[in-house]
This record gives C-alpha cells, sequence and structure tokens, in this order.
C-alpha cells in the first residue's frame, strides 16, 4: 500500500491531554467528512475544519512507496533522540489509510502511537493513544479511546449523551472562528455545568506553532 501524506512536522502537543509533547506530526491527506475544497464546505458534514490536508505538497508530505519509506521520515524528523518518541498521526481521517503496516513500523522504530479521528471509523487496535473529535451529522462507530475532544459549540450534538461513551477523558475545545470570544465562554460555561468535562484550549496557536 502506497500512503499520500499532506505534510510531516516536529513540533509540540497543542491540544488535548498530551499537550506541551515533543511529537512528530503526520497529516494524512483526504477526509471522508470534507473534500478540503473551499467550494464543497457549505455542503460538507463538517464545516468547521481549519486544516489544510489537501494534496501531498507540503513539508515533508508526499506518496511513500511503504510503510518503511514512511517511518524512516517520521524518524528523521525526531532526530537523533532515541527516548520518548512520540508521533500523532492526524489529517483529514487517518485512518483512511493507517494499517497494520504502519503501526507495526512506528513501534519497531520506538514510537508511541497517537491517532487523532473523527471516529466513524474503527481506530487501529494496536495504536497507544486514541483520540476521537465527533462530528455532528456523522456516524461514530468508535466510542471508546482515551480522548474524547469535542469542539464547542456544535448543532446537533449533545455532550450528555457523549458521556456515556468509554472514554478516560472528556474534553471540550473552543470553536476557533469568528466568534472564538463566544465561543470559549460556551465551552466554560459548558465544563462549570458538567464537570465530567475539561476545558481544552489550542496552545500551539496561542504560541505561534504549527
Amino acid at each position: 500500500m502506497t500512503y499520500a501524506v499532506k505534510e510531516i512536522f516536529l513540533t509540540l502537543q497543542g491540544e488535548g491531554a498530551n499537550a506541551g509533547a515533543r511529537a512528530v506530526f503526520v497529516r494524512f491527506a483526504g477526509c471522508n467528512l470534507w473534500s478540503g475544497r473551499e467550494q464543497d464546505r457549505a455542503t460538507a458534514v463538517c464545516r468547521f475544519c481549519d486544516t489544510d490536508f489537501v494534496g501531498i505538497d507540503g513539508v515533508g508530505g508526499g506518496r511513500f512507496a511503504d510503510a518503511r519509506s514512511l517511518v524512516a521520515a517520521v524518524a528523521d524528523h525526531w532526530g537523533d533522540r532515541h527516548d520518548r518518541r512520540f508521533v500523532v498521526l492526524t489529517g483529514g481521517e487517518p485512518m483512511l489509510q493507517v494499517d497494520d503496516a504502519v503501526v507495526d513500523a512506528l513501534h519497531a522504530a520506538g514510537f508511541r502511537i497517537a491517532i487523532e479521528s473523527n471516529g466513524t471509523l474503527p481506530t487501529h487496535p494496536r495504536i497507544d493513544w486514541v483520540c476521537i473529535s465527533p462530528k455532528a451529522g456523522s456516524d461514530i462507530v468508535q466510542r471508546r479511546g482515551d480522548e474524547l475532544k469535542l469542539v464547542w459549540p456544535q448543532a446537533g450534538i449533545d455532550p450528555v449523551a457523549l458521556e456515556a461513551w468509554d472514554f478516560a477523558q472528556h474534553l471540550i475545545q473552543p470553536l476557533d472562528d469568528a466568534n472564538a470570544p463566544a465561543n470559549q465562554a460556551a465551552a466554560v460555561a459548558l465544563v462549570m455545568e458538567r464537570p465530567r468535562w475539561r476545558l481544552s484550549l489550542q496552545t500551539h496557536k496561542l504560541l505561534g506553532l504549527r
């Protein structure tokens, strides 16, 4: 299998329970909830995505002929240190492409693997950290994992119902759009009302990181 990757880069994880951790991000191209083209946004299931996952032209991106070449690129971005290797598989929707070969090769190279998925496809069972970010109007099949990250507000999705899903942590992340201050206030209000949830901020944006 070949893999279409938009970009690969070394940064700090900016969101969720692993915020602040050094990580290599692998952004796979393609998504099943939006084409990534602005002309299709209004009719997409997910209309608020702020990520460019179209094509393979980003820094470190490309079409990788096999898992070995992809993992070699990940290792190059991590650098010479071999301790606490951490990779985040994201997109787009990474589970359109992540398979046994990728997971096995990353583990063989000493990487702890996290994934950020919309939950419409089952995540690979040997991934070490599963973060699901549900989108209103989609059919979520992955209802268990380490971290449920709900972008808020979202019309058509009930945070109270999500509390029954089997996740170790439930995080609320304010939607970053033109109404950001109001969205932040709404997220704080939800956490104050439903203490099972915890506020998650996009610290990479605050720090000017990728």
